[in-house]
């Protein structure tokens, strides 16, 4: 499967020339997934205690996109598929080493590093969906124990969106490229020789 190429104007403030050749990589699904996790993660986040009713129904769209989002992995475009970008450890720790030289390949779809982040997000977003749905039970109402597994799960997410967006910025500088933008429009610069498609 081929990336399909084009040459749009991307207009920037001061720049009224044309952008090099671009290529579709993030469909309309994996972006609004994006953004909708985005504001629901923070909604439930920022409510936790103060806005019970809030909070759960906040984590109840985190818990309905992440499982879209798993099928989706499986069924979705080439750059939405797991089979896509998610990679060997060593594949993981030779991309780590690269970065930490400087020497890093600018992927098109998410590099090594970035697959961990997806699926280690996926996975505290489960973890945060599971336990807070327990918590709706009978059986684990207001459980203060599950609750104390909650907020760890939350905090470890927390944590995970950090170093995520240090990650972006880190690798939009390296490689000359705005991925808040990309994941906004769907479109990259189209693969280069020395670039991993």
């Amino acid at each position: 499967m081929t990336a399909q190429i084009s040459h749009e104007t991307a207009w920037e403030p001061g720049d009224a020339h044309t952008s090099p050749a671009s290529v579709k990589v993030w469909d309309l699904f994996v972006r609004a997934f994006h953004w909708s996790l985005v504001a629901s993660f923070a909604l439930a986040f920022l409510t936790g205690d103060e806005m019970e009713n809030l909070h759960m129904w906040a984590g109840y769209a985190a818990a309905g996109l992440v499982a879209l989002r798993l099928v989706w992995g499986l069924i979705g475009p080439r750059y939405a598929r797991f089979t896509q970008f998610v990679k060997s450890p060593a594949s993981v720790v030779r991309y780590i080493g690269d970065v930490a030289t400087g020497r890093e390949a600018r992927y098109v779809g998410h590099n090594p590093a970035g697959g961990v982040m997806v699926v280690a997000l996926l996975a505290m977003l489960v973890g945060l969906s599971v336990t807070g749905i327990l918590m709706t039970t009978p059986a684990y109402w207001h459980s203060e124990s599950l609750e104390d597994v909650h907020e760890v799960v939350a905090n470890l997410m927390l944590g995970l969106v950090v170093l995520h967006l240090a990650g972006v910025i880190l690798a939009s500088i390296r490689h000359h490229e705005n991925l808040v933008h990309s994941m906004i429009t769907g479109r990259k610069r189209a693969p280069e020789a020395d670039d991993v498609s």
